[in-house]
């Protein structure tokens, strides 16, 4: 497996895992789902971290779309190397420490890091069009 795809695939599993702290907020805050929580879509009181984490799992799901789809154009037009895996790599570490700054509420550094998650998506486009 290519390095890309590698981190394409750990991006994905953090996509998919960062769910679980909204949910430890919703439980920790509001006790386990009751039947009447099925009937009833009202949001539930959350504390400020745990509404932050709810951003943070959707914010990751929104921007994994094009980072995914980059990644696997440049494996199938063959022009994975070594600066793909570098931004690929890029791309991982960046969510991953989005998704911590998130979740602690820092402001500005999130932002910054999202955009650097940008360059990183827009590195692997210019390899894929060069």
């Amino acid at each position: 497996m290519s390095t890309d795809l590698k981190y394409l695939a750990l991006t994905a599993f953090l996509t998919a895992s960062l769910w679980l702290p909204y949910v430890v907020a919703q439980v920790t805050t509001n006790g386990p789902l009751t039947a009447r929580n099925y009937l009833d879509p009202a949001p539930r009181p959350l504390p400020l971290w745990g509404k932050r984490a709810d951003r943070a799992y959707i914010n990751a799901v929104e921007t994994f779309a094009p980072f995914a789809a980059l990644v696997i154009a440049v494996h199938l037009a063959g022009k994975a190397n070594a600066v793909t895996a570098f931004w690929a790599m890029s791309y991982f570490w960046l969510r991953l420490a989005h998704a911590v700054v998130y979740l602690l509420g820092i402001p500005y550094v999130r932002t910054l890091i999202f955009t650097l998650g940008y360059v990183a998506v827009v590195g692997t486009f210019w390899e894929l069009i060069k």
